[in-house]
């Protein structure tokens, strides 16, 4: 029980009281989490630094000792990777590789997402479960045998066979995702639009797209940044050939099979990491809460 001193304190005495209490027990917390951050962001900060120096200067010194000579900075690397044959073709290939494999899974898991949260028919259940067990499927059981009748199909080394691939790899985890966030939004609003007369596809693109955003935004981040940044898929099924060849394969291949020029590479991994650090800070607002709601709600 507060004593009468405590009590007779201004609201405002107490308030700041109380905050200061909080701060103070929370700083050993605050140094671990900015101990990892730190931790984290130093091997990024050095591939910075690093992809300004000469190639000369990587192979013979340490990161750190750049900014004993800050006059050896030049934009040399970044020439090269961006001169090299390739890059360009790359990394509209990388566009038109990532833009369809984010929309067509994403919007293929809200439908099926809506449809087990709140239609009813038979095996939904079993369905639901089926598809949610193949997150824990590696990726490299699948190749043998899509690559296989991807051959058969004649979709080995297209557009069309990497958008169908990457769907696939991208649906479980987004209809878990989805499933969960929509599966917990209020049954009023189902039971009002189906008294009001509407259908399940104005139920879906009225009502369930609106409020699925944050989820959906969330999604949206996670399936371009895999997509942008593969290599293993991109070299399976579409086998390097230079017209459909995405940026990763394309950076890949400006080192030698004995490691010759890898300073490069310090450079080529900022290009590629240029629209994805966008698509996330645009989005970013949306991503904590989505993955929360996401994960809690069932």
């Amino acid at each position: 029980m507060e004593s009468t001193a405590e009590l007779e304190k201004p609201e405002v005495v107490r308030k700041e009281q109380n905050f200061l209490g909080n701060f103070v027990r929370r700083i050993p917390l605050h140094l671990v989490l900015i101990l990892i951050i730190i931790l984290w962001a130093t091997p990024t900060f050095a591939l910075l630094v690093s992809s300004f120096r000469p190639a000369r200067e990587i192979a013979t010194s340490g990161w750190w000792t750049a900014f004993e000579e800050p006059s050896q900075f030049s934009l040399d690397l970044y020439r090269q990777a961006l001169t090299r044959q390739g890059m360009g073709r790359g990394f509209m290939n990388s566009l038109f590789i990532a833009i369809p494999a984010t929309i067509v899974p994403i919007m293929a898991a809200a439908f099926a997402a809506y449809t087990f949260s709140w239609m009813n028919f038979p095996g939904r259940v079993l369905i639901f479960i089926i598809i949610i067990g193949l997150l824990v499927v590696p990726l490299q059981m699948t190749f043998v045998p899509v690559l296989q009748a991807y051959n058969r199909l004649g979709l080995t080394g297209t557009f069309p066979g990497i958008w169908l691939a990457h769907a696939a790899y991208g649906i479980p985890f987004a209809v878990y995702l989805l499933r969960n966030f929509i599966g917990g939004l209020p049954r009023d609003l189902f039971e009002s639009a189906t008294l009001d007369g509407a259908t399940h596809f104005d139920t879906f693109f009225q009502i369930v797209l609106p409020l699925t955003v944050p989820a959906i935004a969330s999604l949206v981040i996670f399936q371009f940044m895999w997509v942008w940044n593969d290599l293993l898929v991109a070299l399976i099924y579409l086998g390097g050939f230079p017209a459909v060849a995405p940026m990763t394969v394309v950076i890949a291949s400006q080192v030698s099979s004995l490691g010759a020029n890898w300073q490069v590479l310090t450079a080529s991994a900022f290009i590629s990491m240029a629209l994805p650090l966008i698509v996330f800070f645009g989005l970013q607002r949306y991503f904590v809460r989505g993955i929360l709601a996401g994960a809690v709600k069932g």
